[in-house]
């Protein structure tokens, strides 16, 4: 019987494919990116906790999804600057079970944010004489934890059934961060379970969450062909766009991460894929909610005109 304990005490990084003489390069644009994902996610975070007007469920999850956002980027973005700049793209074992818990917590929390996002305009524009009755604090403040507590519990089970792999050998992992699907292939003892979980609990958590925001949206959309105004419909467009985008942000690429690996296409594309919904998408989402909403624009004079006249 295999021991139940790793024979390695560290993982080496297959990073990026990119040329030496190119490093210094996309260092700085990695680092450009990443700032920009923090000074963006924060500013919509204290724009809704400083702005009166914006104390609304939408804003509310909007908040959190930032949170999630910052939080997501920052689980793989510094440590791939650091193996760019030092040039030793290792991570310990502890480190690697480390990352990947809290890149399954806050990927599938956004997940569920989009949802509650689309189950909170949904409530808006089908049901707005009963929007306030609906969406009451108590209920925003409950699902939220009850998600919070359900991606955690979900990504501890995925972290305690990795620990208990043999890992023996070959310890590269063919990602810039500590990939579940990466680590399983590298376990050299029964993945059985693993898999088991990733293909029920995983798709799950994937599909449902995918097609109940479009339900949600084919409810909206019948919803305002029955308004004769061509003014609301302009409005519930707007209103609904950004969302719309970053539901597309999200999920393409991860879809894209699926098909190339059930195609056994090359590590490049799964590494271009992975760097779209780790550092691309949470550096867009505040830009496409601030262009694109007309109340986070509001919401920044007011303070900026505050602070101002103080």
């Amino acid at each position: 019987m295999m021991s139940n304990q790793s024979v390695i005490s560290q993982f080496f990084l297959l990073g990026l494919p990119i040329p030496p003489e190119h490093q210094n390069l996309f260092y700085v644009l990695f680092l450009a990116m990443y700032l920009t994902t923090v000074l963006g996610n924060l500013i919509i975070i204290i724009l809704i906790l400083l702005d009166s007007h914006l104390q609304t469920p939408m804003y509310f999850f909007l908040s959190n999804l930032s949170f999630s956002d910052l939080c997501f980027s920052s689980v793989t973005m510094p440590k791939l600057l650091q193996n760019m700049q030092n040039q030793e793209p290792s991570i310990t074992y502890v480190g690697c079970l480390t990352q990947m818990y809290f890149f399954l917590v806050f990927g599938d929390m956004e997940s569920f944010l989009l949802v509650l996002m689309a189950y909170d305009r949904f409530v808006a524009i089908c049901f707005p004489l009963h929007y306030t009755r609906i969406m009451n604090p108590k209920l925003c403040v409950f699902l939220m934890v009850f998600c919070w507590i359900l991606t955690m519990m979900y990504s501890m089970l995925h972290t305690l059934l990795l620990s208990r792999l043999s890992f023996c050998e070959d310890n590269v992992i063919s990602q810039f961060f500590c990939d579940i699907t990466a680590l399983l292939k590298l376990a050299c003892s029964d993945i059985y379970i693993n898999e088991l979980i990733i293909f029920v609990i995983g798709g799950l958590f994937s599909v449902i969450p995918f097609l109940l925001i479009i339900v949600s949206y084919v409810q909206i959309v019948c919803s305002i062909l029955r308004v004769s105004s061509t003014r609301v419909i302009h409005k519930v467009f707007s209103t609904c766009g950004s969302h719309l985008s970053v539901v597309s942000l999200f999920y393409g690429p991860a879809i894209g991460v699926y098909l190339c690996s059930s195609t056994n296409t090359s590590t490049v594309n799964e590494t271009t894929m992975a760097l779209m919904y780790t550092v691309v998408t949470p550096m867009l989402n505040p830009f496409i909610y601030s262009l694109r909403n007309r109340d986070i624009k509001e919401a920044l004079i007011r303070v900026l005109w505050k602070k101002i006249s103080l």
